[in-house]
């Protein structure tokens, strides 16, 4: 009879945990600057492998409290992070930056306001436009069949400040900076500047190591963001996916664009097709050849290329 008791007292617990996919484990928070920490993800795409951690996280810690860009793709993940702070302060998280709509790197703000349940989320105007158009939830459902519901628990929760290109705040004491450009890597893309780190954070504008998808932006106005980073006094660079460095992250990743898309047109004035062009362009792109996804993306991005040159043409 006892055991019988016990079982149902913890039904409603065994319930909630069956409605959750696993604990994400831990990866180190590497120091990037005096008091910026990113949480490098694992290169290549939401899998069961990596539980649909695959983003950079990052997270500011000042004497006012912690400022997170971009917590991730889950529940799960999101916990993790929280726990990767609390390794470093007690302090309080004020605030949570998301860069863009593609939700590998916002779906865990539901972690951070389950934490925190009056923390202010920034977005841009298109990504919250977005979301109310549901398509949050469709994130949520493409990462719960690519992660085979590893990510399983995980709601729609986004940003409840809107803030466009030119925005600045102050938070946890710091001067934050808001730069956009339309159509760049998605029609959301904020970069985030902290002038008093010298911080660049490009969201998926760019990415190192890696190739991920283009069909949401354009390559020109890509490199125009692009542009528009290289004239940040910054020196640390944070791209979406791939390591942290200097003004080199955002170069080598432009060269891949431009490369790209000046070959795209000028074969396509000497009138090949876009199947015609893969191979020319796969040939001067061979420093690129061993990122993740390469092969998987080149051909794809040729095609968005041509159709984007060709639009130009009429």
């Amino acid at each position: 009879m006892r055991n019988l008791f016990l079982m149902v007292c913890l039904l409603p617990a065994l319930l909630i945990a069956a409605e959750r996919g696993p604990a994400v484990k831990n990866y180190p928070a590497d120091q990037v600057t005096d008091g910026v920490y990113v949480i490098h993800g694992p290169l290549g795409r939401p899998s069961v492998e990596n539980q649909g951690f695959m983003n950079n996280p990052a997270f500011i810690v000042t004497d006012e409290g912690v400022v997170i860009v971009d917590p991730g793709a889950s529940v799960q993940i999101g916990e993790m992070v929280l726990r990767q702070i609390r390794k470093v302060t007690d302090k309080p998280v004020v605030a949570v930056m998301n860069t863009h709509i593609h939700g590998d790197h916002w779906l865990a703000n539901q972690a951070i306001r389950s934490a925190y349940p009056k923390v202010a989320i920034y977005g841009h105007p298109n990504m919250i436009a977005k979301i109310e158009e549901g398509e949050g939830q469709s994130w949520v459902d493409s990462l719960l069949s690519m992660t085979d519901n590893a990510t399983r628990g995980t709601e729609v929760v986004g940003p409840n400040h809107a803030i466009d290109h030119g925005g600045e705040v102050t938070l946890a004491g710091l001067k934050i900076r808001f730069l956009f450009e339309p159509k760049a890597h998605s029609d959301s893309d904020l970069m985030i500047e902290v002038p008093s780190k010298k911080l660049l954070f490009l969201g998926d504008n760019v990415m190192l190591g890696r190739l991920g998808q283009m069909r949401h932006g354009t390559f020109k106005g890509n490199i125009a963001a692009i542009d528009m980073a290289l004239k940040v006094d910054a020196a640390v660079f944070v791209p979406g996916h791939g390591a942290t460095g200097g003004r080199e992250v955002p170069k080598t990743y432009q060269r891949y664009l431009s490369t790209l898309r000046n070959e795209v047109a000028k074969q396509l004035d000497e009138g090949l097709s876009d199947y015609e062009i893969k191979p020319i362009v796969v040939k001067l792109l061979s420093d690129y050849k061993d990122w993740v996804d390469f092969d998987m993306e080149v051909g794809s991005h040729v095609s968005i290329a041509y159709l984007e040159v060709e639009a130009e043409m009429f």
